[in-house]
């Protein structure tokens, strides 16, 4: 079964304008406030696509992770992650460049070498990563707790 997730924006005005997305379909968040200042300058307590993106690849990777370690027979007792989406200009335009995940896992029964395996192949297959792949370098960060 397919199941759709919808979000929507509102815009006004160039480039320099403003807007707002929201999450549709949950109804979980936004209005949340966008410009293309919060995208290349600063933040200021706004979001930007980058982050929201960022926020679900983090989601997505922790989802592919603890499955994983449970199917390996090393389900986890937690997973905290941070994926950080780094946006910037290159000779093809403005491109999200790449994408750092930090993992940290407290696993019983799993050392640091077989966790860090373990992170790889979630950023092989976290379906968000995958999205992602051969226009968004990804690299992961992973320790123990």
């Amino acid at each position: 079964m397919a199941l759709t997730s919808t979000g929507s924006a509102h815009w006004e005005g160039d480039l320099s304008g403003s807007g707002t997305t929201t999450l549709e379909t949950s109804g979980a968040a936004g209005p949340l406030d966008v410009t293309w200042k919060a995208r290349t300058e600063e933040h200021g307590g706004m979001t930007s696509p980058e982050e929201l993106i960022a926020a679900a690849h983090a989601a997505c990777f922790s989802m592919s992770l603890a499955h994983a370690l449970a199917t390996a027979g090393t389900p986890a007792t937690s997973i905290d992650t941070t994926a950080t989406a780094t946006f910037g200009q290159t000779d093809a335009g403005w491109r999200i460049i790449s994408m750092a995940i930090d993992v940290v896992g407290s696993v019983p029964g799993l050392d640091a070498d077989g966790f860090a395996a373990a992170a790889e192949g979630a950023k092989d297959g976290c379906p968000v990563s995958i999205a992602l792949a051969g226009n968004v370098a990804i690299t992961v960060t992973s320790r123990l707790a």
